[in-house]
């Protein structure tokens, strides 16, 4: 498919890349538009305002999973879902405007991706939320570069945590993860990812 805008998923390092996966629209190769030291990650679009259907959601995910697996694994800055830009001009302008932004981000995320771990207390089960913030965060933050917390939005959902996880620390934080069910009697530990790091980068770009 193609089409006379641009889609952003992310910014990567200035590389010249070229995906073999289908992105928002349905539009591929996904490729990269390049400035100096960075490189975003692109596929061509007809429309400005792509719907956010569950459908174009996931594929948005499905690109950005393949830059970080890509040939051993790449750090990105991922955007959020929506980006697009009328050209090519208009997106360099932003890369160079947001270099020192883009620069610092990739510097503060690199080699490392996402994990997502919840811990639901099963019914009946009364944990003091507090204190298990507290217990967790000494058994995984030694295995997380950073943490943040997520809103708990239901009564039984006792922890609900974003990490940032680098990649050689993976193993041994999804095994931690696991351990937790040993813990917490009457918990069901989850855990989600990878995924790119958007809770631990605050860059905010309009279309253009």
């Amino acid at each position: 498919m193609s089409g006379n805008h641009l889609y952003v998923y992310g910014v990567v390092e200035a590389e010249d890349l070229e995906l073999d996966v289908e992105g928002v629209e349905g539009a591929s190769p996904v490729r990269t538009v390049d400035h100096r030291t960075l490189s975003a990650v692109v596929t061509d679009i007809d429309d400005m305002e792509p719907e956010r259907t569950d459908e174009n959601a996931q594929a948005h995910d499905r690109v950005l999973r393949a830059v970080l697996d890509h040939e051993g694994g790449r750090t990105v800055v991922p955007m959020q879902f929506g980006m697009t830009f009328k050209g090519a001009r208009e997106l360099k302008n932003v890369l160079r405007s947001g270099r020192r932004a883009f620069t610092k981000a990739l510097r503060d995320v690199d080699g490392g991706v996402e994990r997502g771990v919840k811990l639901v207390a099963d019914e009946g089960v009364d944990l003091d939320p507090e204190r298990v913030e507290a217990e967790v965060a000494e058994w995984l933050d030694g295995l997380a570069v950073e943490s943040v917390a997520n809103d708990r939005y239901s009564d039984r959902l006792v922890l609900n945590r974003s990490y940032l996880v680098l990649r050689e620390e993976t193993e041994a934080f999804e095994t931690a993860v696991d351990d937790l069910e040993d813990v917490y009697d009457g918990v069901t530990v989850k855990q989600s990812g990878p995924f790119a790091p958007y809770s631990f980068v605050d860059i905010r770009i309009g279309a253009q």
